[in-house]
C-alpha cells in the first residue's frame, strides 16, 4: 500500500477539476486504475523550521479491483513518526473518536484504509483531523469543509467501476 501512495505522490496521471460545488476538488486516474479526489484544509499549517506554511491535502481513493478498494489519506509536508498514528477524528458535529491510521510516503501520508473510512464522510459537511507529529514533536491539525463529497465519492465509484461504500 505504501508503494503505490508513494508513487501517486509522486507520478503524474490524468487529472481534472471536478464541476460545480465540487470545484475545490481535484480528480486523477493512475494508469494501474487508481483514482482518486484530493481537497486541501482550510487552514494552513507551518512545516517545521517555520518558514513555509501549507495546507494538509485530503485524498478519497478508489482502486478497481484493489485491496483495499476504498481508502483515505492525509497528505502532509512534514514527517510524522513511527508506522501508525493515532489520529483524532471529528466528522460533522461529532465528537472526536481515536483512530490508528497506517504511515506511507516516508511519514508524510496518513492513511485509513477500508470502505468505512470513505462511506462515514459522506454525509458530513466537516472533518476535523488531529495529530500529534511524533513524540516531541508538536500537533498538527487540518480542517475540510465536505461540501459536494457525496457527488465526489459518487463519481469515483463511477470510474473505478463499484459500488459506493
Amino acid at each position: 500500500w505504501g508503494t503505490f501512495a508513494a508513487v501517486l505522490l509522486l507520478a503524474g496521471g490524468g487529472s481534472a477539476y471536478a464541476q460545480a460545488g465540487q470545484d475545490r476538488w481535484r480528480f486523477t486516474t493512475m494508469d494501474d486504475g487508481l483514482v482518486t479526489a484530493s481537497l486541501a484544509a482550510v487552514n494552513k499549517l507551518t512545516n517545521n523550521s517555520g518558514t513555509l506554511s501549507y495546507s494538509p491535502v485530503l485524498t478519497i481513493a478508489c482502486r478497481t479491483g484493489g485491496d483495499p478498494q476504498w481508502s483515505e489519506w492525509l497528505r502532509l509536508n512534514d514527517m510524522a513518526s513511527g508506522s501508525t498514528v493515532t489520529v483524532s477524528v471529528a466528522i460533522g458535529g461529532n465528537q472526536a473518536v481515536d483512530e490508528r491510521w497506517m504511515t506511507s510516503g516516508r511519514g508524510k501520508v496518513l492513511v485509513k484504509s477500508g470502505p468505512q473510512a470513505v462511506s462515514r464522510l459522506v454525509p458530513a459537511e466537516r472533518l476535523a483531523l488531529s495529530w500529534r507529529f511524533g513524540i516531541l514533536s508538536g500537533r498538527g491539525e487540518a480542517d475540510f469543509d465536505l461540501e459536494g463529497i457525496s457527488d465526489v465519492v459518487g463519481q469515483l465509484a463511477e470510474a473505478c467501476q463499484t459500488n459506493q461504500p
